[in-house]
């Protein structure tokens, strides 16, 4: 594992003796730190790590990474130029580390530290499915390899470094996912964690707003496989179905594998059959071989997350049966969760975020179960250019299948301009600029009959619409 001599050699370039304290884990929130562990000390615009150092050590912090002076208060090693290794032995942990920059020596540590293991890193990224994808890749490969992986969403330039500093010598695959928000991004992960495997699940409008066109958009996430090594060590696991990352084959010099619904894709699947909240069945071929396969994820749609899962375990030498245990066993679902309200109507709650796509592709599973249809949809933001384009084709789409629907905020309401242009019935259709309207709304009309999906970016807190509901106040 990581020790406090990796950590100083990573960032002054000498290795003293005498430092093999093992560092257990980074984090940047205090509240999250365990015995042993390294905190990170980053100054943010909401507010500073630095305030927090007391209650980490409190906590059982080994270390802190810090970028002021703070020596009036806390024992302190200096990291910057000058550095002498003998002064650590007047010193006992907890303490800090002081760095120019807290941010920049988390990411040369977390550079330092993957090259010294030997690993090999499958990379996530697309724009809609990577936390699904991910957990299920990690759930088939487990099944032959000690495989580590992001948790949670720690996928930027923050939370990867922090996740390649808890990997260890034992680990023999790590997952992780790799957010995108502007070109380059994608490359400087690539940089830190050297994958071997690519895998791209989409390209979409999600961040239109800060990344610009879907053009951008698909050059970004095509970072991850041009940083592959070339063929056979690296492998580009590519969505067939998505022209946007089809092309991308062009630009890596890693095996191509293809994943799909079409025939063409070298693995792809056929007869996919949603079995509402029971899961998917489908037809899996790959090479002649045709399994008939049944497995615990919600929707249709999900069955290109299992194809990811599955040719990723393929192009990690996989057995058939592993590959199929992983996938049958896994509980990777996606954020969606089912709860009942009092009045004993059944909510959907995929409330952590949304974007078109996302938002189509949970009002396709809506249409998959049985009983009176109502979508609770609010404003998906960062849309950028696509933001009209985008919830109209939610609309549209809302009113082929709903028998009620309920906007809630300003780009809501074109949801609901849409979904009574192509035909919804207006009386069907409520559009409300606040969640409390809606709450009122749907707490004196949903009943033990109701589907209810409810979802929406997160800055709306749809999620706050759901506990209402679920509480029956």
């Amino acid at each position: 594992m990581l020790t406090l001599a990796d950590l100083i050699e990573a960032i002054t370039a000498i290795r003293p003796d005498q430092a093999d304290q093992v560092i257990t884990e980074a984090s940047i929130d205090s509240r999250q730190v365990i015995p042993g562990s390294l905190f990170v000390a980053i100054p943010g615009e909401r507010t500073d790590g630095h305030n927090y150092i007391g209650q980490a050590f409190q906590r059982g912090a080994a270390f802190a990474l810090v970028q002021r002076d703070l020596s009036g208060q806390f024992s302190m090693l200096d990291l910057r130029s000058g550095f002498q290794p003998e002064s650590l032995a007047a010193l006992d942990s907890p303490f800090c580390l002081r760095v120019e920059d807290t941010l920049k020596a988390l990411q040369i540590a977390a550079r330092f530290w993957r090259r010294k293991l030997d690993l090999r890193v499958i990379g996530v990224t697309g724009s809609v499915g990577k936390s699904t994808t991910k957990e299920m890749i990690a759930e088939v490969l487990g099944q032959r390899y000690r495989t580590a992986k992001n948790p949670g969403n720690l996928n930027n330039e923050i939370g990867l470094p922090l996740t390649v500093l808890g990997l260890s010598e034992g680990h023999e695959r790590a997952v992780l996912e790799m957010g995108f928000y502007v070109p380059g991004e994608i490359a400087f992960l690539c940089d830190l964690a050297l994958p071997s495997v690519g895998v791209i699940t989409n390209v979409g409008t999600v961040h239109a707003e800060r990344a610009g066109s879907v053009e951008v958009i698909a050059r970004g996430k095509a970072e991850l496989v041009q940083a592959l090594p070339p063929a056979p060590e690296g492998v580009a696991v590519l969505n067939y179905d998505d022209p946007w990352v089809r092309e991308m084959a062009s630009q890596t010099r890693a095996r191509v594998f293809f994943y799909g619904l079409d025939p063409k894709a070298n693995l792809w699947a056929d007869d996919v059959e949603g079995l509402g909240l029971e899961g998917i069945r489908f037809r899996l071929h790959y090479r002649g071989e045709t399994l008939h396969l049944r497995v615990p994820m919600i929707g249709r749609h999900s069955v290109h997350t299992a194809l990811r899962a599955a040719a990723t375990g393929l192009a990690e030498d996989l057995t058939w049966q592993e590959i199929v245990d992983g996938l049958r066993s896994s509980t990777t679902q996606l954020r969606l969760v089912a709860v009942r309200t009092k009045s004993g109507a059944l909510i959907l709650d995929d409330t952590y975020n949304a974007s078109p796509d996302s938002t189509l592709a949970a009002l396709n599973l809506l249409s998959e179960l049985d009983g009176r249809k109502v979508a609770v949809l609010g404003d998906m933001l960062e849309l950028g250019p696509y933001e009209e384009q985008g919830h109209e084709m939610v609309g549209v789409r809302a009113a082929e299948i709903v028998n009620e629907l309920v906007t809630v905020g300003q780009l809501g309401q074109i949801i609901a301009q849409a979904a009574e242009k192509a035909g919804m019935r207006a009386r069907a259709i409520h559009a409300y600029d606040n969640r409390q309207s809606a709450i009122d709304y749907l707490q004196k009309q949903l009943g033990p009959e109701d589907v209810v999906l409810v979802k929406g970016s997160h800055g709306m807190r749809m999620d706050r619409i759901v506990t209402a509901l679920e509480a029956g106040a």
